[in-house]
């Protein structure tokens, strides 16, 4: 074992959890690179806080082509390079244009997701994927030529897994039934959740379990929101993502409301009384759900990650449960029907 193997085994601060009804394993702290790589920061960044997320253990790295029009993939791919490729789980994502988007160069649609596959593959450098999935649901292309695809990419052994993100209870089981008549298994969805947003957990999770599909979920910290650097009455600080012109401040702009801000401050004595900064008591949450396997963090700075690593395996106690619902009140999202509302109802183009 290399000596920084042995570091990375002796440091590790992680979880590992099963997938679904699967037998793949998967951090439950996910390194997710939306929203950095190849447009916020640049390589030799993306590359050291790919570093600090393999010294804390985690082994599971998300991304998509659309992130940065591909170039995300290709950040990924080269700080990954010279990693032992069994010990990593890498995720990617298929559904939205990249490149010059012409006609075909969106959905579910078999062209679509066999193009899409193989650059996918030679943007990350690798043969294979452990989980490909379908980013949003394609309302254009029947769901029996998306599930043909996703068969045909898992036997040519592409990809090992598929998953999808964003999808609802009623287009989960869609997936469900129709990988299971082709041999194969849909093990996760890929959802927004926190503390702020929580549209899944009336129906989307209850359908989950009962289908052996487990979240892995985006935007634990609500952009930021919930990591109480933004204060109500204040200007965000200089070099946050609500400054951020090239697509943060937009991502984020829903949670920038006073009340908001002044809700999301009631959780400081919270967090401190459990020993923890903001950032962990909110990734800590979500896994507090039994059908969350894992959490997506992303960082512009190595020391995120290293601060967010340390929600794995947390048990936030049931009256600090309470007390965060209770000082949370009506700003938390809970409409399960925004599901469906938020999602595309045609290709985009």
């Amino acid at each position: 074992m290399a000596l920084s193997d042995l570091r990375r085994t002796i440091d590790a601060m992680v979880n590992h959890v099963y997938l679904g009804r699967s037998g793949l394993k998967i951090s439950d702290i996910v390194y997710g690179n939306w929203l950095t790589h190849g447009s916020q920061v640049d390589q030799d960044t993306a590359s050291a806080c790919v570093r600090a997320a393999l010294d804390a253990g985690i082994t599971t790295f998300d991304t998509a082509d659309v992130y940065a029009n591909g170039k995300a993939e290709k950040v990924l791919g080269k700080a990954l390079r010279g990693e032992r490729r069994e010990s990593l789980e890498i995720l990617t994502k298929v559904y939205f244009p990249t490149g010059r988007a012409g006609h075909n160069d969106s959905g579910l649609s078999r062209k679509h997701i066999m193009e899409s596959i193989d650059a996918s593959l030679k943007r990350l450098r690798t043969d294979y994927v452990d989980v490909y999935q379908a980013h949003r649901f394609d309302v254009e292309t029947p769901i029996e030529e998306t599930m043909q695809a996703f068969a045909d990419v898992v036997r040519q052994g592409k990809a090992l897994y598929i998953g999808v993100s964003e999808w609802t209870a009623e287009q989960l089981r869609f997936a469900h039934d129709h990988a299971k008549e082709l041999g194969f298994q849909v093990i996760s969805n890929q959802p927004q959740y926190s503390m702020l947003y929580r549209v899944i957990e009336g129906e989307v999770v209850p359908t989950s379990s009962e289908l052996g599909i487990s979240q892995i979920v985006f935007s634990p910290v609500a952009q930021g929101a919930l990591t109480g650097k933004y204060l109500p009455g204040q200007q965000p600080p200089e070099g946050s993502r609500a400054t951020d012109a090239k697509g943060g401040a937009n991502m984020i702009k829903r949670w920038m409301d006073d009340d908001v801000l002044a809700r999301v401050q009631e959780l400081r004595p919270v967090a401190r009384e459990l020993d923890l900064t903001m950032a962990q008591l909110a990734v800590g949450w979500v896994l507090q759900n039994a059908n969350v396997a894992a959490a997506i963090i992303g960082a512009s700075r190595p020391e995120q990650v290293a601060e967010n690593v340390k929600a794995s395996g947390l048990t936030i106690p049931e009256d600090a449960m309470a007390r965060i619902d209770e000082a949370l009140g009506d700003a938390v999202t809970t409409d399960a029907a925004m599901t469906w509302q938020n999602a595309p109802h045609g290709r985009p183009s």
